[in-house]
Parts: structure tokens; C-alpha cells; sequence
């Protein structure tokens, strides 16, 4: 539940700070009065893209505070690894250089990351949605939503992939035979260059590693002779001076025990010099080498540059290639063939795609049964008492008769009067009737949805009499269940809130401000008369509003 909203800086509020309230919480005001700014302070904070044209003028930035409850948001969080104690709290900071930064409980997170959360804390919805209601194409997904066949198509989908992959190796192996002739002469010719190259993973750098040897062969050769002749060469030499040095300590040591450990060092020593002598003598060996053997060398490397750039790739993937060449060669070669077995295997997949679809399309059309009733009793509750609501299936056209969705092309139809016939919702739904239609399937849909805080931006538009009436009543309703907040300009909804907030536009030193005041029983009464009549209040106007009041108030005990 949204319990606090802080805005600041925001468009033509400079500041205001409000409570929410469980149950049905009701914004009204004039007409540019700032309604719509708090709803999309709102969206803002839930991770919605913002412009620096939302920053108020003069400002270097705006704020936006929300607090929540945590409920629906410990998974998220857990998942994020941000810790929260006993409130959520989300901030979003507008720049006027149009960037934003956001923060859970003190937590910098991206705007897609909160995005993510606020789908989890409210659902808007606003005049936007009756137009994707009378989008056709959207009217399946409203029907598995309802009917929660997530599973249901999850499983038909896994069997349509497994065709369309199918489908997609028959095309690649569906070429005229120019362009396999072509391509296989291609990949013979590169399969040939590649395997009598015998490629080695590894071996570049030990070609290169030996050929910058060869290169300071003469310098080495030189100083590894000398480094040699030091240590073992003629008589006098650093192994024979230690072979002397440790006979005489080691004559010494039993006169004198205490030289001992200088007589194992000097041992030690002896045998350190013999390895390192043999070592340069090994390496020394490694440097003789014929000007056939540099040659080679450096054709060698020559010829792995030269297919690497060729092939732009390196050598342990030039290696992969010739795999993936000899692959694609073989599937040329055995396409046909290939190509019957993938036949078989497409017709079986499609059988069972068609079984999974048939299903899908069952439970759909269960669904749509409870789906029907559900909504004619909510419309006969708004005042639509003679409306038919149905869920027309048809069969999918084409070669298949079915798509990554199932079989079925789904359109809502309805009749809003009795003695009519049953057509599309964009033809036979006035702006009110749009209206109720979508606030009877959000009430529907809302049963589903763990989301718990509802906000209703003017779905009312449209909307008058006795029908306007049966919205608020509605409203209510739903917000029994859940936290509701309602944008209107209808008293009769108004008269409904269990927290009624106006907002107010005045001008202070040449500036716009606006207020957000939460009314008071008395300050119901004369927003209701001002809804009513204007700013022409009246003892009549008053009288009326507190008649509207009484009878909300008499709605409301009967349904506590």
C-alpha cells in the first residue's frame, strides 16, 4: 500500500507531502489544477521514462518520495540485496538535464530495476486503457490473465519452438542446386587450405617463442660459453674451486663439529653449479641450428598470419572453423536426405502442436465462460443492464492453423443494449460504456493480481447519471480489497472516498502554485457542491451534497 507520496519541485508543485489512506482515496480539483502531475509524480517514482520538462520552472531538480509498505516487495529486494526495515522507500531526483537517479532505501538502482518493483506496488490505469481494450489483438492476453493459463501456454509454446526450429534447418537445407554448388565448392576450397596447413592449437606462439631465440642466437651463444667456461671449463673453474672448498671443510668439520652446517652448504653448493652447468650446456646445444631451420620458421608463422587474416579469426578458431566448415559441407552433401528426415520430424511436431493448441484452446474457452458471466454481472452493477458480453473464437487461418500464440484468433464482442446485435466493442461502446467495461474486467482481474494499490486516473470520462453513480459504488468496492486512488470530476464518485483529497492552483508573486489538501467532513460537502455547480456555491448545492454524502455513508454500512 502506497501510504506517503512527497513531491517537490515537480511542474507547478513546489512542495506538498500526502498521507494516503486505505480503502478508496479520491483526488478532484479544477481542470489544470495539478491532478494529473501527482499521478505522474507517481509514475516517476515507479520507474516510468521522465523529461527535465517535469521539473518545475526555476528549479535545479525534482524530487518525488513514495513509501510503501513491504509487502509484495521482499523477494525483490532479497534479490536485489537491499535491506529494508519496516517500510519501503523509493526516491526518484530529476535533473534539468533530463537525467535521474533512483534509490531504494537509501540504494542507488537503475530506472529498469525500479520499474521492475513498481509493477510489483501499483497498477495505473488510465484513459489509455480503453483504447488498448478495443485493441483486438490484445484481447487473448486479457483472457489467459484471466483464466491464469500461463502454464497452459508455456507448454504449447515449448512445442511450437521445437517446430519452428524444424522449419528453420529445412529452409537453410532448402537452396537450389547454382547456389549449393557454389557453396560447396567454397567450402571444399577452404577445407582444403585449413587441412594442409595441420593446424595445432598453440602453436604460433611457440613458433614465434623459438624464432626470437634464433634471431639473438650470436649473443647468447656468446655469453652462454663464457657463463659456461666459469663454471666447468678448464681447471680452474667455480665447480672445481667448490669441490676443493668442500673437502677441506669437510676435514675440517671432524676436528670441528660446528662447521658442519657450512660443510652441507658448500656440498650443496657443488651439486646447485653441476646443474647449472649442465643446464647451459643442454640450452647451448638448442642453439645450434641451420639457416634451413630459421626459413622454415619464419614460412611457417608467415602462413598462419596469412590465414588469420584471411579468415579473421585466431588460430584455435581457425581450428573450430575447419569443424564447422566439414559440418556444413556434410549437411550440402546429405541434404536431401536430411531433409526427408526433417520432413517426418516437422509433420510429427506439428501434430503435436496442434494436440498442445487444441488443449490450450479448451482451457481458453472454459476460461471465457466464467470470463462472460463475470463481467455482465459487473456491467449490470454499473448500470448496463441489458449488456451481452462474449468471447468469439475463430480458427486461425493459414497453412498451419496455428502461431507461436495456439489456434484460436479471440475478440471480445458485446451487445450494450437490448434488442442489439453483438459486435466489436470499438463499434458498439460509447466513451462511458468504454468506461464501465474496463472498470468491470480490472475488478475481474484484479482477483489475480497481488498487486495492492489500484490507481484510476479519469476512467470515468464519459460518464454521468445513474451510471456514474454505480462507478463509485464499484470503486468502493474494489477498494475493499485493495488500496484505491481515483482522479475525478464526478461528485457521485467523490462522495464515495474514504479519503478525499483537493487539489488547488493559485497564483502567489507572479508564480503558480498548487495544494493538495486532504478535506475534512465539511470540506467533503462543499467540494461535492463545487463539483455540483461550479464556484457558484448554494444553499441548494450544499443541500444536495449533503444528501450525496448521507447516502454514501448509508452504501457504505450496508456493505461493512
Amino acid at each position: 500500500m502506497l501510504n506517503e507520496l512527497h513531491i517537490e519541485n515537480i511542474a507547478v508543485i513546489e512542495r506538498a507531502d500526502i498521507q494516503f489512506q486505505a480503502g478508496l482515496n479520491v483526488l478532484t480539483g479544477e481542470t489544470g489544477a495539478g491532478k494529473s502531475i501527482i499521478i505522474d509524480s507517481i509514475s516517476a517514482v515507479l520507474g516510468e521514462r521522465v523529461s527535465r520538462d517535469l521539473v518545475r520552472h526555476g528549479a535545479e531538480k525534482g524530487l518525488v518520495t513514495a513509501v510503501f509498505d513491504l509487502a509484495n516487495a521482499e523477494e525483490w529486494l532479497a534479490e536485489n540485496d537491499i535491506e529494508a526495515e519496516d517500510e519501503l522507500i523509493i526516491q526518484r531526483r530529476i535533473s534539468l538535464d533530463g537525467k535521474s537517479s533512483c534509490r531504494v532505501c537509501g540504494n542507488p538502482v537503475t530506472a529498469t530495476q525500479l520499474k521492475e518493483l513498481g509493477s510489483l506496488l501499483i497498477d495505473i490505469h488510465g484513459q489509455n486503457d480503453g483504447r488498448q481494450l478495443m485493441d483486438e489483438r490484445r484481447h487473448m492476453e486479457y483472457l489467459d490473465r484471466f483464466g491464469t493459463l500461463e502454464e497452459e501456454l508455456s507448454l504449447y509454446q515449448n512445442e511450437y519452438r521445437a517446430y519452428v526450429k524444424i522449419q528453420k534447418e529445412m529452409e537453410q537445407l532448402s537452396m537450389d542446386e547454382i547456389e549449393k554448388a557454389r557453396l560447396s565448392d567454397s567450402l571444399q576450397y577452404q577445407i582444403a587450405e585449413l587441412e594442409r596447413a595441420e593446424l595445432k592449437a598453440g602453436e604460433k606462439d611457440g613458433l614465434v617463442a623459438r624464432r626470437d631465440l634464433l634471431r639473438n642466437a650470436e649473443k647468447l651463444t656468446e655469453a652462454v660459453d663464457e657463463a659456461f667456461a666459469a663454471l666447468y671449463g678448464g681447471e680452474e673453474n667455480a665447480v672445481a674451486f667448490a669441490q676443493n672448498a668442500e673437502y677441506y671443510v669437510s676435514r675440517a668439520s671432524g676436528i670441528a663439529p660446528e662447521l658442519e652446517p657450512a660443510a652441507a652448504g658448500i656440498h650443496d653448493a657443488v651439486f646447485a653449479l653441476s646443474d647449472a652447468a649442465e643446464t647451459l650446456r643442454d640450452f647451448r646445444e638448442c642453439l645450434d641450428f641451420s639457416p634451413e631451420e630459421y626459413d622454415q620458421l619464419e614460412s611457417r608463422i608467415s602462413l598462419l598470419n596469412k590465414l588469420e587474416r584471411k579468415y579473421s579469426r585466431g588460430e584455435e578458431e581457425l581450428i573450430a572453423y575447419l569443424d564447422e566448415c566439414k559440418e556444413k559441407l556434410d549437411r550440402i552433401q546429405y541434404a536431401d536426405e536430411r531433409l526427408a528426415k526433417l520432413e517426418k520430424q516437422l509433420s510429427l511436431q506439428a501434430k503435436r502442436c496442434e494436440e498442445a493448441a487444441t488443449r490450450l484452446s479448451q482451457k481458453r474457452k472454459q476460461a471465457a465462460v466464467l470470463l462472460e458471466k463475470r463481467i455482465v454481472d459487473e456491467l449490470r452493477e454499473l448500470n448496463m443492464p441489458s449488456v451481452r458480453f462474449h468471447v468469439d473464437f475463430a480458427a486461425l487461418e493459414g497453412k498451419t492453423g496455428f502461431d507461436a500464440k495456439g489456434c484460436d484468433r479471440i475478440s471480445f464482442v458485446m451487445s450494450a443494449n437490448a434488442g442489439e446485435e453483438l459486435g466489436r466493442i470499438s463499434k458498439i461502446a460509447s466513451g462511458g460504456e468504454l468506461s464501465r467495461i474496463m472498470l468491470a474486467m480490472k475488478n475481474v482481474f484484479a482477483e489475480n493480481d497481488p498487486v495492492a494499490t489500484m490507481i484510476f486516473d479519469e476512467i470515468d470520462t464519459g460518464v454521468s447519471g445513474i451510471a456514474a453513480q454505480r462507478v463509485g459504488e464499484k470503486l468502493y468496492s474494489v477498494s475493499r480489497g485493495k488500496q484505491v486512488l481515483c482522479v475525478t470530476h464526478l461528485p457521485q464518485i467523490a462522495a464515495m472516498a474514504d479519503a478525499h483529497y483537493r487539489i488547488a492552483k493559485e497564483e502567489r508573486g507572479g508564480r503558480t502554485y498548487t495544494q493538495v489538501q486532504l478535506l475534512d467532513r465539511d470540506g467533503r460537502r462543499h467540494e461535492l457542491a463545487r463539483l455540483h455547480g461550479g464556484d457558484h456555491i448554494t444553499e441548494t448545492t450544499l443541500a444536495s451534497a449533503e444528501e450525496q454524502l448521507q447516502s454514501a455513508e448509508s452504501f457504505k454500512a450496508k456493505r461493512a
